[in-house]
């Protein structure tokens, strides 16, 4: 096998045709829900709560295809995570979020459902107050801005077509915002149903012909670090953990949220996430397995495109258009999700009294925030590991304690005990992060720092701050 291969050149008739069955069916999907949005507000104005939230219709084959589809597009982070420290992808991009999606499903589920709220802003508003929404519609922004998912469409583009990956950002990134914008959450729900059948197929497909072909265990384990069979990979068990935290803003995590929000009931809810928790551990079984074996085979591969290369010459034609196109809707469904609760923040939570049309405003900043997520992936170009690392924890360390104290304990916490715990715990970190000793963050990362300041800084509010109440809450 070659570490890299013209992905253009490789692919048959055959499995260009999957590969625009699949693209055209996609479309499709995105097309008759921006119809069904059209047909439902032919007679009057189209209403936030229909365009963002399909009405609070969302039934339980749907929740389970839109929620799992959400969680993959950063396959090449996947990639190069499993290519450089082996099984410790599975524990921190796998076990921890397993734990959370429990917790979510059993202790925070029946509350998030029975606030009626829109969006995690929005709830911060009926739990604190209107300056905390603020606060927390700046954080949902910052992590919710699809900047990993931006530069992964990119790079596929570029390695399947050869063109720039910046062409291929703004190409990717327009596909997704205009049938994001048009259909709102029905097209989204509905093109991630089509994507999430044909990436689970695709990579359980690389997994049976590795298998096939080369063994299990057995091969891996002759042909690998013994390194990558350590649960820590290397790292200290201090910044292993870390993302164990970070998998908790599942707890929090507006994309779940939104999801919630919109499901009919609790019911679906609750089976929904149980469900979706076991097709995760599956899938994430079949794409860490996957990378394992790219690189036992593939040592001198470029880690994010390792998986990519290995399964293109792994797989017959015909699959290999399958596996294409599975990796392209990988990447599409995270996308656009990502975008779309992106452009709520901005439309809904931060400039809602500014426009007079919500839905209007909201498709315009879809492509708004296309662009800030290009231009910050143009600009940060790192490490997908990084990227998550960094995002994922100035958004856990300084929004999870705070929310959740504010939905266990409802009116215990004022919004101006939340707001100073937030922005403190953000510049605390962005300080440490910068004038620490490198060996200290290495060892010590700057999400342990916002966590401390954010819970020392709700300790020592003291008891008239902690009983405060907000009017209208």
């Amino acid at each position: 096998m070659q570490s890299q291969v013209n992905t253009f050149s490789i692919l048959s008739w055959a499995d260009w045709v999957v590969f625009v069955i699949v693209l055209c069916t996609t479309a499709g999907a995105a097309w008759y829900g921006a119809y069904r949005l059209r047909q439902r507000t032919e007679n009057g104005p189209q209403s936030a709560l229909d365009y963002l939230l399909m009405g609070r219709q969302l039934t339980l084959p749907f929740f389970i295809a839109t929620l799992v589809a959400t969680w993959y597009g950063g396959i090449f982070g996947v990639s190069e995570i499993t290519f450089n420290y082996g099984i410790f992808n599975f524990i921190t991009q796998g076990f921890f979020w397993y734990i959370s999606y429990l917790i979510f499903a059993f202790f925070i589920a029946k509350r998030v459902v029975n606030s009626r709220a829109q969006t995690l802003p929005d709830l911060s508003q009926r739990l604190f107050g209107p300056r905390a929404a603020v606060t927390t519609a700046w954080f949902t922004l910052l992590t919710m801005l699809p900047v990993a998912y931006a530069l992964s469409v990119g790079i596929f583009l570029h390695m399947v077509f050869g063109i720039s990956v910046m062409t291929g950002m703004i190409i990717g990134t327009l596909f997704v915002g205009l049938y994001s914008a048009w259909g709102g959450l029905r097209s989204v729900v509905l093109s991630d149903t089509v994507q999430f059948v044909v990436m689970c197929t695709a990579v359980a497909v690389v997994f049976a012909f590795s298998i096939g072909n080369f063994g299990g265990i057995g091969f891996l384990k002759a042909h690998l670090p013994a390194s990558h069979f350590s649960l820590t990979g290397g790292h200290s068990w201090a910044n292993t953990l870390v993302w164990g935290f970070i998998a908790l803003s599942t707890l929090i995590d507006p994309n779940f949220y939104q999801r919630c929000f919109a499901a009919k009931d609790l019911k679906t809810v609750k089976t929904g996430i149980l469900i979706s928790t076991i097709i995760w551990f599956l899938f994430d079984i079949c794409t860490t397995a996957g990378a394992l074996y790219a690189r036992a085979l593939l040592p001198e591969a470029q880690p994010a495109e390792a998986y990519f290369f290995y399964a293109l010459q792994l797989l017959p034609g015909g699959l290999r258009g399958l596996f294409v196109a599975g990796i392209l809707s990988l990447i599409l469904s995270t996308l656009s999700s990502y975008l779309f609760v992106a452009s709520n923040t901005l439309s809904f939570d931060l400039l809602k009294n500014r426009f007079p049309n919500v839905v209007r405003s909201n498709r315009a900043m879809v492509f708004i925030a296309g662009g800030l997520a290009i231009l910050l992936a143009h600009l940060l170009h790192g490490s997908f590991k990084e990227i998550w690392l960094v995002i994922g924890s100035y958004f856990s360390a300084c929004l999870l304690v705070p929310v959740l104290v504010g939905e266990v304990r409802p009116g215990v916490l004022s919004e101006k005990a939340f707001n100073i715990s937030c922005w403190s715990s953000a510049v605390m970190m962005t300080l440490y992060r910068f004038l620490a000793p490198s060996s200290w963050v290495k060892q010590f990362d700057p999400f342990y720092v916002g966590v401390a300041v954010s819970v020392l800084i709700l300790l020592c509010c003291g008891k008239g701050v902690f009983n405060a109440r907000v009017t209208g809450r």
